[in-house]
């Protein structure tokens, strides 16, 4: 099987495919995998319908992963499916990366193909079971990490001219990265300055060195650049609200609203779950050569991504995994017992999750469909909740801070640029026709802003209907003035 199958590239690039669509395939259609790729699919849809990210609809990724989104709500559906396959293109497309760059360390067929097979595995254990940004943008940042480990042979050759194409190639996928989110600078940044090293021991000259650095660096920050300055033409009121969403509001955030012991069951959870890949790479240290020093540099550098951010929620180690199964590979090749315990433990976190986690798929379309029916032309207000149901629902969004835990939620409070609770005020003055509420926090409340709606809700709505998740439940709450309307079967 090892000579017949993983030595052909088209075969272990279909056999990474189909194992990237049995580990995905059990959330295809849940529209509430996780609250933030609902919310990237709205904003893609209302982004076809001429809405201005960060004007009329606010976030603070770069909109970059929104145009991702908008092209796939292109597709035929409602979104939900196609941006799970999508995803899992990206996923195996990824894993193939992983499985290429772990032959150019040194391993071995069957080993380069569990590592890739291990990262299809493990984006689901740390929250990338859907389209979270990680799952599209470790594509690019992977190949520009494949690229660098092709220095020390064009370095060898005093190939120059190979090192400056190589090197235009990979700064340009970290650019193309650092537009779905920004932490692939730090990431972009080793790439570039790896391939700076390598420029002079080809014994480049200092002037083209230069030449290539500011290439390399236009080449990174270009698509950005270009963001900047379709903003910059929209007028500077319109440009203020791009620069503080993209590049202010994010250090406004407020991290103390998480407290220290969730912080630390994080970082404990997500260390858990990556420690037999972290086991794997550390035995890789001891056998270190210049290529694989060269891989342990992107794996700092996406460390450091990490870390930059404080509140490690698990997603934001999705991009350790690629480097990590990387580099584990060359263990796999050492021992043959380190695929078994590794595969073994994966699948087995897997297969467990799988089996204890509710599908909460049926319950958010009955949500979404009582909304729809109830609405009757008018905006609703999802206050705490998910996003996907303006999508679902076929209605308007009352506010541009439609991300529930921007007006909710304390983290967010002062990291708008606007009085969050008096946006909530301004919503309620509409009396809108449904509000959406869970009855458990996902975080600490924005206390004024839960004072408004709850004093809202006691006043003048019903509630109509509920549906569990998690640990808690939505409810859907009527106004008082309005006859119920079952949504039709």
């Amino acid at each position: 099987m090892g000579r017949i199958k993983l030595s052909s590239e088209s075969m272990v690039a279909a056999l990474l495919l189909v194992i990237a669509l049995a580990v995905r395939a059990v959330d295809f259609g849940n529209p509430v995998i996780h609250v933030d790729e609902q919310y990237y699919l709205l904003v893609g849809d209302r982004l076809l319908h001429g809405a201005l990210p960060y004007v009329d609809i606010w976030d603070r990724k770069p909109i970059g992963l929104f145009a991702i989104f908008a092209a796939i709500r292109l597709l035929p559906g409602d979104g939900i499916l196609a941006y799970q396959l999508v995803a899992t293109l990206f996923a195996a497309a990824t894993a193939r990366l992983v499985q290429h760059g772990a032959r150019r360390l040194g391993a071995s067929h069957l080993a380069a193909f569990v590592a890739g097979a291990a990262y299809i595995i493990w984006l689901p254990l740390l929250s990338g079971r859907g389209g979270q940004s990680p799952v599209f943008y470790n594509l690019f940042v992977t190949a520009a990490a494949v690229l660098t480990l092709r220095l020390p042979a064009l370095a060898s050759r005093s190939d120059v001219r190979g090192i400056v194409l190589n090197g235009a190639a990979a700064c340009l996928l970290a650019g193309l990265a650092i537009q779905t989110k920004y932490t692939p600078a730090i990431e972009g940044a080793f790439f570039g300055l790896a391939h700076l090293w390598y420029l002079r021991r080809a014994d480049a000259s200092w002037p083209a060195m230069v030449g290539a650095a500011l290439l390399w660096v236009a080449l990174g920050v270009g698509p950005t650049a270009l963001v900047i300055a379709l903003y910059w033409t929209h007028g500077p009121a319109v440009f203020q609200a791009f620069w503080f969403a993209n590049f202010e509001s994010i250090f406004q955030r407020s991290h103390y609203a998480y407290p220290p012991d969730l912080i630390a069951r994080r970082l404990l959870g997500t260390n858990a779950l990556l420690l037999p890949l972290t086991v794997c790479v550390a035995l890789a240290w001891r056998r270190r050569d210049e290529l694989r020093t060269l891989a342990f540099g992107w794996l700092g550098a996406a460390v450091l991504g990490y870390l930059i951010l404080g509140t490690f929620f698990d997603h934001y180690a999705l991009p350790l995994i690629a480097p990590l199964t990387l580099l584990a590979s060359v263990t796999f090749s050492r021992h043959g017992r380190a695929i078994v315990a590794t595969l073994g433990i994966g699948l087995t976190l897997l297969v467990v999750r799988t089996v204890i986690r509710n599908s909460d798929a049926a319950g958010a379309y009955q949500l979404a469909h009582v909304v729809e029916a109830n609405s009757g032309g008018e905006c609703p207000y999802v206050f705490t909740g998910d996003s996907i149901t303006y999508l679902l629902a076929h209605v308007c969004v009352p506010t541009a801070y439609a991300f529930p835990s921007t007006l909710a939620y304390a983290p967010e409070q002062g990291a708008t640029g606007i009085d969050e609770a008096g946006e909530v005020r301004r919503i309620l003055s509409h009396r809108p026709p449904v509000i959406v509420r869970g009855s458990e926090p996902l975080a600490e409340w924005n206390e004024a802003s839960r004072a408004l709606v709850d004093g809202a809700l006691a006043r003048d709505y019903r509630p109509v209907f509920s549906t569990a998740r998690d640990d808690y439940r939505l409810i859907v709450y009527l106004r008082r003035d309005r006859v119920f309307r079952s949504p039709r079967p």
